[in-house]
């Protein structure tokens, strides 16, 4: 009898849960989700996937868009020299209704400065892949220990510009989970897991584990630091685990406006940086229709 590798088992495990959650959620379909009491009393403010490693499993809501970007600034070191990246990460998010949204995502405008020991400065700058995909809102506990799921696909065709261009179509799956686990202490957890087909730097694709946590504090309803690890496993084809742990601060000005920063490095692998910086900012917009008069015309 054949053994199954870690990554045939990671895909299988992955599946199942998704299937499990999904035929939850369609059980209890027949009868419209119950909406929390807070609803009523709580403003409705801005949910971001950013600045944190991993992402929310709620979306934006029917017709609403919403844009979160920043810039990113990554350095690295080795004994060849030093390399620092700068890149803009942005991510489009465009809502359908209570259960799904479409999402654009990429690094967008990069560029990196190599510094080799003989005082040569090499720059290169272009376009990163642009993401396509979705996201699905499977269930929503709405209960003290609040529990959601939801499943988020990318597809990065292979396009990009100058040395950014990717050779092959790659992508990722993952579930994400927001778990209210201890209410009165405002904290909560938002892991996520999934699989992905990548390219490295060479060129050659191989198959990765992804997982992320992130552990979030909400001292008020705008105010929200954070702390989260992220893990890719492996790094690059045939290579070993990447692991990069980070921290940071959110703030909501308004309802539709935030504010966000975060530090981080490296703890395990080689091609992560060490260290990076993030600032970002998250806006929110709906659309507003007038209600039609259907009187008789004049």
């Amino acid at each position: 009898m054949s053994r199954l590798g870690p990554r045939s088992v990671l895909v299988a495990a992955i599946l199942t849960v998704l299937w499990t959650a999904t035929a939850s959620a369609q059980s209890g379909s027949s009868q419209p989700d119950p909406l929390p009491q807070q609803n009523a009393t709580e403003p409705d403010l801005i949910n971001a996937d950013r600045p944190g490693i991993a992402d929310g499993s709620t979306v934006v809501g029917p017709k609403t868009f919403q844009v979160e970007s920043g810039i990113q600034a990554e350095f690295r070191r080795n004994a060849d020299g030093r390399e620092h990246t700068l890149f803009i990460p942005t991510l489009l998010r465009f809502g359908i209704d209570s259960h799904w949204e479409v999402r654009v995502e990429g690094n967008t405008y990069t560029r990196i400065t190599s510094f080799q020991p003989a005082s040569t400065t090499n720059q290169t700058s272009g376009f990163a892949p642009l993401s396509l995909g979705f996201k699905y809102h499977i269930y929503d506990s709405n209960n003290d220990h609040q529990l959601s799921l939801g499943t988020i696909v990318r597809i990065f065709p292979a396009w990009g510009s100058k040395e950014f261009r990717t050779q092959h179509v790659t992508g990722d799956i993952r579930l994400a989970a927001d778990w209210n686990f201890a209410p009165h202490l405002k904290l909560s957890l938002n892991p996520n897991i999934g699989v992905a087909r990548y390219e490295d730097d060479q060129g050659r694709l191989f198959t990765a584990g992804l997982f992320a946590v992130t552990l979030n504090s909400n001292p008020t309803k705008k105010l929200n630091p954070f702390i989260d690890l992220g893990m890719q496993w492996p790094e690059v084809k045939n290579g070993q685990t990447s692991a990069i742990l980070d921290g940071g601060l959110a703030y909501i000005i308004g309802c539709n406006l935030q504010l966000d920063a975060g530090v981080g490095t490296r703890v395990h692998g080689v091609t992560g940086p060490q260290p990076f910086i993030e600032f970002g900012i998250s806006w929110r917009g709906r659309s507003k229709h007038k209600p039609t008069n259907f009187g008789p015309s004049l």
